[in-house]
């Protein structure tokens, strides 16, 4: 059930990669999003959690995560986060990934191709037996190797019948350390990386989280069951991947 939710979350954000280009607002994005969902039988899962006003949390540039769809129109250049929640059949999917318009630099690509790869070194630790900080060791050396600012107040959590659940999965940490890892745990690994320092900021929303030095950031996100041996990625971007490489304006 969970990997049918995250099935369809993967999917709606293989829909707004579609519509990415210059000219395009994230709440047109926001928008065919929540359609796709509630198109599939489910609702979108952050619609209404604590609040929260939107399907989905975009966040451009320098804002790390939890970004308001606004009617701003996107331009050259710009990193698009969009992260998605699905709630079907009594459980939610959570997946995320980050997109670029061209043109940018080498270094934002890098940052975008570093993150993603921290995200699978992340859940290699993902197996029963290992501990919290086994995933968070990992995400954390890895990226910070390259110079980059491993956010610290934003986690990544268990996941199911509620959106989140224990435990929380930080993207740093020391091996050995925290929650140990038992088959059939279900949890969202999901690095969040600055190019440049760690430190971020509340905006005035109450909750789009931005970069304190103005530098851009990136957000990859799977759902993950726990097994022995290897973890299994109940969310795919496989169909994500393929609108990207489709998407003459995608970097």
């Amino acid at each position: 059930m969970i990997r049918l939710s995250c099935k369809i979350v993967n999917d709606a954000i293989a829909e707004t990669a579609r519509m990415l280009k210059p000219g395009v607002t994230t709440l047109q994005l926001d928008k065919r999003a929540e359609e796709y969902i509630r198109d599939q039988g489910a609702s979108p899962s952050f619609k209404g959690y604590n609040d929260f006003p939107y399907a989905c949390c975009i966040s451009v540039n320098d804002a790390v995560v939890h970004g308001f769809p606004d009617d701003k129109e996107l331009n050259e250049g710009d990193i698009v986060s969009v992260d998605v929640g699905a709630f079907k059949n009594n459980f939610h999917g959570d997946s995320a990934y980050t997109f670029v318009l061209k043109e940018t630099s080498d270094e934002v690509k890098m940052l975008l191709k570093v993150t993603k790869e921290s995200l699978y070194k992340g859940i290699e630790k993902a197996v029963s037996g290992n501990r919290v900080g086994d995933i968070g060791a990992a995400v954390q050396q890895y990226t910070e190797r390259f110079g980059y600012g491993v956010v610290r107040e934003l986690v990544g959590h268990g996941l199911g019948i509620d959106l989140h659940e224990d435990p929380q999965v930080p993207n740093y940490g020391r091996r050995g350390t925290g929650t140990k890892l038992k088959e059939g745990l279900v949890i969202a690994i999901e690095p969040m990386i600055n190019l440049g320092a760690k430190e971020v900021y509340t905006d005035k929303d109450g909750w789009t989280i931005r970069t304190r030095d103005k530098q851009p950031a990136a957000h990859f996100e799977h759902t993950v069951l726990v097994q022995k041996g290897k973890a299994d990625i109940l969310s795919s971007f496989e169909s994500i991947e393929m609108a990207e490489k489709a998407n003459e304006y995608l970097a």
